[in-house]
C-alpha cells in the first residue's frame, strides 16, 4: 500500500473514531452478547446489547481490531441506539453492498469509503455488524 493510500485509508477522521471507542466497554445487564473473530485479518469483537421490543437501547463494543474495524464499531455503537434490529440488518447490507461496489456508502459510513478498494479490510469493517446481529440472536 502506498503512503498516499494509507493516508486516505487511515485518515484523521478514521483514527479519531477509532480512539472514541471505549477500551473496556460493557453493559451491566445485556439482553445478548456475542464474540466474533475475522479469519482474514484476526480482528476480534465482543458486543453486549440491550434490546427491548426489537429496538436497540444500548450497545457496548470491545474491539481488538485495526483502526478501520474500531472506527466502524464506533460508528455502529452510536448509530444503533434507538434503531430496530431490521434497521441494523439493513445498514449492514448497505455497507456490505457499498464495499462490494454495488451501491453508495450510507452517509454514516462515508468516512470508510476509501476501504472499498481494499477487500482485505472489508471484514474488519463488517465485523461489528456481524457481532451485533449475533448478540441479538
Amino acid at each position: 500500500m502506498s503512503s498516499a493510500a494509507a493516508q486516505s485509508l487511515y485518515s484523521r477522521d478514521i483514527l479519531r473514531l477509532a480512539m472514541e471507542l471505549p477500551h473496556d466497554d460493557r453493559l451491566s445487564a445485556p439482553t445478548g452478547s456475542a464474540t466474533h473473530r475475522s479469519a482474514l485479518c484476526g480482528s476480534e469483537m465482543t458486543v453486549d446489547v440491550a434490546v427491548d421490543k426489537g429496538v436497540v437501547e444500548a450497545v457496548a463494543i470491545r474491539a481488538n481490531a485495526c483502526a478501520l474495524g474500531q472506527a466502524s464499531a464506533s460508528i455502529l455503537r452510536s448509530w444503533a441506539i434507538g434503531k430496530s434490529i431490521g434497521e441494523a440488518q439493513n445498514m449492514a447490507q448497505q455497507v456490505g453492498a457499498a464495499l462490494d461496489g454495488l451501491g453508495a456508502m450510507p452517509a454514516e459510513y462515508e468516512v470508510l469509503a476509501y476501504a472499498i478498494d481494499y477487500p482485505a479490510r472489508h471484514g474488519a469493517i463488517l465485523l461489528p455488524f456481524v457481532t451485533l446481529l449475533a448478540a441479538v440472536d
